[in-house]
This record gives structure tokens, sequence and C-alpha cells, in this order.
């Protein structure tokens, strides 16, 4: 694989924006989900004994642990970490050599602090693939903060490898799941009839997905399964172009994602990791610059290469027309598609291939190893060799130990395959466990609402007799409302509120909380269903009376004439889900007093720090704001801002190119000797062309090079 500087650092400004989308996400909704009076108090999270400090950490690694010494409740203190996560990633976002392995590591640690005390609301598959990715963050990205220096270091391709079997394993493991759950509509390719409809917060263009004819339905299922299980394989390919294909392919699956359901930073970030796949080479493409000479190969190889590539594809292609039965049919114009093969044969399949992607992980990792410690003995200089071996040491070691604990949650989609991993490897999980460095995943096990979206209606009334029904901003209520765009926002309340609706509401003990606070008339609590409190219906008086009904909800079909109807859903009655409450109610205070959601310590007092201060202080400025137009406003300022500033630098570096002539013949240097110098295994050689070359402006080229490749891919 070639040099993946510039992939890096794209992956390195990916994760700063991440970062902020997912702190100012969260940081909008901790009143209404963990202050005092939300639905689920952090302070109860946090039993204050009389242990230290560091055994306080070690229980529970979360910096919260340390508000009562900045004199700060336990709420406060998560809207105090959040802003934190929120400003520091805003400015790596905008400066480069914040994009440093310190302030990823801070990063990291303010979510995991925040994801220790989450409960149900943070305990998401994409909060783990956060936490997970931002640790490989740590260890791909440079040390700039300490070195002062943004060179590229040798072992960069061995840390960077990591991220790319991450996303070997999410995708590999999201593709299994869905057959080894035994769902009856993914294995009868019938998955996407219902998912448009049933997934959690659908997008506008979901409606007109979900009309699409049923043959394109499972067809779509077949290329999922193509994309998901059979294309992870040649992440690991040494054919470049192979590894650039399924790059694409990833990223067009997450993007028809985006346009058809709202799962807020989630494909951004998967999309992030894919940029593992890229190359130094294929980035100055998109972007037209001057790329390197190409080594001049034989044409018997170029041809080698050529067959090769078009047989992985053709048996590709052909494994897919034989699995699932792929004909056309003439008289419909239609391709028809079922499974042909059986859950026994699946099963024999994933047993046995389980290993061998193993040992394919194993000798890709070795090659990228065994190259990192090649270029490092190429380095002149003692003691340049020296510090990079030295480094190639530390950082080869951390991308084994971190692949090794790895296989653990990679081999739980075959159980048996668990069992026959070294008890070293199992035990050394266990004990990272707590820190979410490595994680199982696997999206969309089942598909739901085969019988219908079931959705759980909150109705209010002052009287006990007119009812009104309170309307979320985001999920599913009134038929007549459209679906949201919500992306990269992740309203928690309303995906936990389609989480309910799939059980009774003993299942899910906040859901009594929630009809407590809005009888309380908790404001932080209605401005998670409505962020204008006026469109609420009771904001001017609580309800007397709340309930609960759940709903089966479709979407509607298009006119005989074909035209879209007034209407984005149609819903039937289906079962009580909540009774008839108010505030003092026999079966409520039982039900808060099961679950330990009864408030029984006084009003705290308001604390009156300048910390505690300037923290309400930023609450009130953003009070009332839309979370996903704060985000994108954010993220566009910010991204903007980072393109203005490198255009300067990029119009100057293309006149450098343009005007040849103008520099000194004895300074000219070749595309191959520009590369060799920029990775750092031309410092300290003697070179006849490079007798006048200044290597600080070698240094300050290359930092502008990076600026404008991190701008124009923003």
């Amino acid at each position: 694989m070639g040099e993946t500087v510039l992939p890096r650092r794209m992956f390195l400004w990916c994760m700063a924006v991440i970062y902020l989308i997912a702190f100012v996400s969260l940081y909008m909704q901790i009143p209404g989900l963990y202050g005092n009076d939300g639905l689920l108090p952090a302070g109860k999270q946090l039993r204050f004994s009389g242990k230290s400090l560091g055994e306080q950490l070690l229980d529970s690694p979360t910096l919260l642990w340390l508000s009562p010494h900045l004199g700060l409740d336990t709420h406060t203190a998560m809207e105090l970490l959040c802003l934190v996560g929120a400003a520091l990633s805003l400015a790596a976002t905008l400066v480069a050599s914040l994009r440093d392995s310190v302030v990823f590591f801070c990063l990291w640690a303010l979510y995991l602090s925040m994801y220790q005390v989450g409960q149900v609301f943070l305990y998401f598959q994409w909060d783990n693939l956060l936490l997970e990715t931002g640790f490989l963050t740590i260890l791909v990205a440079p040390m700039t903060l300490i070195r002062g220096s943004r060179a590229v270091c040798e072992h960069d391709r061995v840390t960077f490898w990591l991220v790319r079997w991450l996303l070997f394993r999410l995708m590999f493991a999201s593709g299994v799941v869905k057959l080894t759950s035994r769902c009856p509509t993914w294995w009868g390719l019938t998955a996407m009839t219902y998912h448009y409809e049933t997934q959690c917060i659908p997008t506008p263009l979901a409606w007109f997905a979900h009309q699409l004819p049923v043959w394109w339905q499972k067809l779509s299922v077949a290329g999922t399964f193509t994309i998901e299980i059979a294309m992870p394989l040649l992440f690991f390919s040494p054919l470049r172009r192979l590894r650039l294909g399924t790059f694409y392919l990833q990223v067009l699956l997450q993007v028809l994602i985006i346009l058809s359901g709202n799962y807020n930073f989630f494909n951004l970030l998967t999309m992030a990791i894919c940029l593992s796949l890229l190359d130094d080479r294929h980035v100055r493409f998109w972007l037209r610059t001057a790329e390197d000479a190409e080594h001049k190969e034989s044409k018997l190889w170029s041809w080698l290469r050529y067959i090769l590539e078009l047989a992985v594809l053709s048996l590709i292609i052909f494994g897919a027309i034989v699995c699932f039965d792929l004909k056309v049919d003439t008289t419909t114009r239609a391709i028809t598609s079922k499974m042909a093969f059986t859950y026994h044969h699946f099963n024999h399949f994933l047993k046995s291939a389980i290993f061998p992607c193993v040992w394919v992980g194993v000798l890709s990792l070795t090659w990228e190893i065994l190259a990192a410690m090649h270029r490092c003995a190429c380095v002149s200089g003692f003691l340049r060799r020296f510090w990079s071996t030295l480094q190639w040491t530390v950082f080869a070691a951390a991308a084994a130990a971190m692949f090794a604990i790895s296989l653990v949650p990679f081999t739980y989609i075959e159980y048996d395959s668990t069992s026959k991993l070294w008890p070293d490897v199992r035990r050394a999980y266990s004990v990272v466990d707590r820190y979410q460095l490595v994680n199982s995943y696997g999206l969309f096990r089942r598909m739901t609402g085969v019988g219908g979206r079931p959705e759980v209606v909150i109705e209010g009334s002052n009287d006990g007799i007119t009812w009104t029904e309170i309307d979320f901003m985001y999920k599913p209520g009134n038929l007549s409302a459209p679906p949201p765009m919500v992306t990269p926002h992740q309203p928690r309340l309303d995906w936990q509120m389609w989480f309910a609706a799939l059980g009774s509401h003993t299942q899910a003990p906040w859901f009594t909380s929630l009809v407590h606070r809005l009888l309380q008339g908790k404001k932080d609590v209605v401005e998670l269903i409505q962020t204008d409190v006026t469109r609420y219906p009771f904001h001017q008086q609580p309800p007397a009376y709340l309930r609960a009904h759940r709903y089966r909800y479709w979407f509607t079909e298009p006119k005989e004439d074909g035209t879209n109807p007034q209407r984005w859903w149609r819903r039937v009655y289906s079962d009580e889900f909540y009774p008839v409450v108010y505030l003092g109610h026999p079966f409520l205070e039982s039900m808060l007093q099961q679950h330990g959601l009864k408030d029984k310590s006084p009003p705290r007092r308001l604390l009156n720090s300048a910390v505690a201060r300037s923290v309400r202080w930023v609450r009130a400025q953003v009070s009332g704001v839309h979370a996903p137009t704060l985000i994108w406003t954010l993220v566009g300022c910010s991204a903007t801002l980072c393109l203005l500033l490198a255009l300067p630098r990029r119009q100057k570096h293309a006149a450098g190119i343009s005007h040849p002539k103008e520099a000194p013949a004895d300074a000219k240097k070749t595309a191959d000797e520009e590369k060799e110098d920029y990775v750092g295994k031309k410092d300290g050689e003697e070179n006849e062309k490079e007798d006048v070359t200044d290597d600080d402006d070698e240094d300050d080229e290359d930092e502008e090079e990076g600026e404008v490749v991190e701008s124009e891919d923003q």
C-alpha cells in the first residue's frame, strides 16, 4: 500500500469534527436527561464514599469524580465537560497543530466520562464506536505539542492500519449478525420493504424509497449483504484498485443510509474510518494537485494485475448471482432474487471463515510492522535511527496488543470461536473492557415493526375527559407532519421512545420518570420534546392527567393518479401502554419507588462559584436554540474558515508550480526526492541536488501542502 499521510490527516480532521458534533449534541440535552430535575439524574450514579480519588477512578473511570473539588454538582460538571470537549474539538478543527495525540486523549477521556454516567441514553453502538475510534486516534495522531513537529513517523502506517481493521470488524459483523439472528425478513430478502418506515427516525426520502417495487427492495438486501460480508475481505488486498473500489462501495452505502434515515454522527464516523482504505496518490487525484511520478513497471506485471483484479470482481459477482439466485425476468422487467443457501450452510461457512479472517489480519499487520521496521533501518544518523526504532517498537507493540484484544469481541459473532482464543487474550480484554477500547458490533440484527411500526403516543388532559396528544419534534406522531432531517444530531429521548414501543413500560423505567416530570411541568424535560416550549400544548400549565397509548404506524401510499397524499402516515390503535395517572397516583408512586426514581433529597441550593456561573451563562445563551441548527452552524463555519485560511497557501503553492523557471536550477527537486524528504528518509543525506535547499523551507512547504489537503477535504 502507498503512503497514507494525506488520508491520515483527513481522518484526524474528521475525528475532530465528529467529536464536536457529539459533544454539542449531548450538551443540548443534558438538563432534561441528567439534570437534577431530569429523567435520570446523573448525581445518583456517583456514590461519593470514603474511597480515594484513585480508587473511585478505577471503579468508574469518569472525570465527574472531580466535581466536588470544583464546587460543582454532577449535572453542572457534565455540562462543563461537554463545553470543554466542544471547545477543544472546535480548536482542533481549526488548528492543525492541535490535532495531536494529547488533545485526542483529552477528548476520549471527556467522552468516556460522560459515557460512564450516561445510562440507557448513551448505550448506543455509535457511542461505543466513537470511543473505540477515539482511542485509536490517540495512536494515529502525531505528538506535535510535545515534539513540536508534524513530520511523518515510520510507524504511522502501523497505527493507521488499526483503523482499517476496525472498519473490517464493523462492516463484517454488521452483515453476519443479520443472518445469524435468523430473522425471516433478512433471510427472505424482504427486510427493506419494512426498514424505511420502521427505523427510528426516517427522513422524507424514506417515504419515497418505501414506494420502490419489491424486486428492487430484495435486490437492495442482496447488495447490502455483498457490501457488508464479501467486500470487507478486500480491505487488506495488495491490489490497490480493489481497495479503492471497496472504499467507494462502503461510502455509497453510508450515503444512502444518511439520505433515508437519521442516524446522527454514526454514518459520518463510518465514512471517516473508510479513509483508512485510501493512499496519498488517490487523494492527490481528488485534489488535482501535482503528484509523484509513478514508478515504471513492466507491461507483464501491469496485465497480470488487471487480470487478477478482473478475476476477483468476477468471482464476487458470480458468487452474488449464485448465493442469491439472481435472474432477469423479461416479462416483468425485473430481477428476481432469493436465498440459495440455508442457515446450516451459512453457519458452516462462518465457522470456517472466522480464523482465516483473523490470519489475514495477522499477515497484513505483520507486513505493515516489517515495512515500518525497514523504514526505520533506512533512517540516516545513529540518534535518529535509534529514536525511530524506539518509536516503532512502542507503537508496533501497542498495535499488536490492540489487534489481539479486538479478536475477543470480533469472535462473538461465532461463539465457538471465542473459546479457541488464547486465555491470556481473553483476560486482557476483561481488564480493559470498562474503557471501551474494543467493542462488538452488529447493526439491524432483527427487523422490527413487520406488522406495523409500534409508536407510543402520550396524551395529556386537565379534566380527565378531553385529551390532547403531545407531539415530539422528531419521532412520528402527527400523521400530517413530514419526517425530519436531524443528522448529525441525535435526539436521545426520541430514540428511546422507539425502543420503549417494542416492549412494555416496565422494560423502560425511564418512561415512568418522563410521565412524572411532565406532570410536574419540568421545563428541561419539556424542551426535550419541543425546543420551542410554546409548541408544547401544556406550556402554560402542566397537565393534571397523563396516559400513553400504542399505535401501529405505516407510510401512506401514493394516490391512484400518482400524486402524493396529504398525510405521510396512517395508523391504527393497538393497546394501552401506560394507564391514566396524576401526581400522587398510587400506581405512579409505586413505579417510581420500584425503579428508584423517587425524589427523596430536598432541592439542592444553587451553586454560586465562578465556574458554575459561567456554565449557567453559556446555557442561557443557547436556551431555545434548535440543536441541529447549532451543530450545522458550528461545523459549517469552522469548515468555511479552514477553507478560507488554506486558499492563500494553495494559490501560493500553485504559483510556485506554474513558474518553475523562477527558481534556481540547483534548487529544483524531482517528485521522488520531495516525497522521500517529506517522510523523513532524506534527512541528513548528502545529496548534490539539495545543497542549496533549506530544510526549514521544506517543512513549511509540507505543512502548507497538508493544510491545503485537509481544507480541500473539508
